[in-house]
């Protein structure tokens, strides 16, 4: 049998639960777009090394440039009815003495150089500009582009390139216009 005791404290309990109810309000909306990939990048492409040959200076003082390098972003399971086309916009530090070129990275022993990048028919692609759109086929896809080694105006009159180790680091997205 319950204490008169326990019967207060229960009944004052049911009723503060009565009384105290809180009030909901809807004042958290979520929005955002759900979309499907065209296609997805083969594992491993997702960290591309481009690896150069030993560079002359003498070269690149009577070149200005070495020839590009050609590497690949490999797509898979690339839908036609989702998009029929693909392009690739590389962004990173830009090289203050040639603009659209990307400067080397910190820590680069190197100097007067930058790196430049290229279709795969050596159409120039400055950084943060979309390349020419690539037909996309249904299943596996390729996209050839190259990378080059360009001296700065100034560093080639003076004959000023350092020699060394570089590094220049970019990021690249796709979109499926």
């Amino acid at each position: 049998m319950r204490s008169v005791l326990e019967t207060i404290a229960f009944s004052t309990v049911t009723a503060c639960l009565l009384a105290c109810q809180v009030q909901a309000a809807d004042n958290l909306s979520f929005k955002g777009v759900l979309v499907a990939q065209a296609c997805t990048i083969r594992p491993g492409d997702e960290l591309i090394p481009v690896k150069f040959s030993d560079i002359s200076t003498f070269s690149l003082y009577q070149n200005t440039r070495t020839p590009g390098e050609p590497f690949y972003i490999h797509l898979q399971d690339c839908d036609t009815q989702i998009a029929d086309s693909v392009t690739a916009t590389f962004s990173g530090a830009e090289n203050a003495e040639l603009p659209g070129l990307l400067a080397l990275a910190t820590g680069s022993n190197a100097r007067g150089i930058a790196i430049g990048l290229e279709t795969i028919t050596d159409q120039a692609l400055p950084l943060n500009v979309a390349s020419p759109e690539q037909t996309l086929n249904d299943g596996d896809n390729v996209i050839a582009l190259k990378a080059y080694v360009q001296g700065e105006p100034k560093a080639i009159a003076n004959e000023s390139i350092r020699k060394g180790r570089f590094v220049a680091n970019s990021t690249f997205t796709l979109a499926y216009p």
